[in-house]
């Protein structure tokens, strides 16, 4: 497995749904996925802002002055061969699975986090994350859409698997802002097969135009999400929407996960 040492510069991004999201929420199409940041090598600084773009960014923003802000982009050349790094251990109950629901930014995913059931362990992480949510990040054309890069490739979408360190921590809202709180896995989306399992989330779109609306998903198992190869990328970083706490173990997938045009 690969860790990275120091970190690229994030990347501005299109804002807007693929076709079929657009279809359903069109009234989200002149949302920017997330606030344009550089980051290098030392602290990440607030370029641009327009707080009546987004609803995550109304208000004052609180910006870390520190060198562990995300998205990055990802390069060969700054990542290391740790033998010490073994994979990942994934164990998602799927009835665990609640509801899908609209932020008014995109859909999410949530998950009972009340029990060990679901969650992570191993790889780069000492201790055992649950599973809280999930949810993807796409642009308003398929080249530019995912948060993370990879030596300046940018893929279509991104799927986030958020998991916070339930043994450190009572809850997932100490976690967010304590240290090795959170544990985030990526997952990169590229245009290819059909994705049996995403077609079941799709599905339930049109329930959930509105803001706030949500709509019960049943069993539902996050790990087929996953791609094939358990290779990864690791780096301590940051969430990428406020609050921005740098308490975030970024677990990325080297290899994305294939959908079809219409399900991404």
């Amino acid at each position: 497995m690969l860790r990275l040492l120091g970190s690229g510069r994030s990347h501005p991004k299109s804002s807007g749904l693929s076709v079929l999201v657009k279809q359903m929420w069109g009234t989200l199409r002149s949302h920017p996925l997330r606030l344009e940041r550089w980051c290098s090598q030392g602290p990440c600084v607030q370029r641009k802002r327009n707080d009546a773009l987004h609803a995550f960014w109304k208000g004052p923003a609180s910006v870390p002055g520190g060198a562990r802000q995300s998205p990055i982009n990802i390069r060969w050349k700054d990542s290391v061969y740790d033998p010490r790094l073994k994979p990942l251990r994934v164990s998602y109950d799927s009835a665990a699975c609640l509801y899908v629901w609209n932020t008014g930014y995109l859909f999410q995913v949530e998950f009972d986090d009340s029990a060990e059931g679901s969650g992570i362990s191993g790889g780069p992480l000492e201790n055992h994350y649950r599973l809280k949510q999930f949810h993807f990040h796409w642009g308003a054309v398929n080249e530019w859409g995912s948060e993370h890069t990879v030596d300046d490739h940018v893929y279509p979408a991104e799927l986030h698997l958020v998991h916070w360190n339930a043994v450190k921590y009572q809850n997932y809202t100490e976690a967010v802002m304590g240290e090795d709180g959170l544990a985030v896995v990526g997952v990169f989306l590229k245009l290819g097969a059909h994705h049996e399992a995403l077609q079941k989330l799709v599905a339930v779109l049109p329930d959930i135009k509105h803001k706030d609306a949500r709509a019960a998903l049943g069993p539902f198992q996050p790990s087929c999400l996953l791609p094939a190869c358990q290779d990864y990328w690791t780096y301590p970083g940051s969430l990428t929407t406020p609050p921005l706490s740098e308490s975030v173990t970024w677990i990325i997938h080297k290899k994305p996960t294939e959908v079809a045009q219409d399900q991404h």
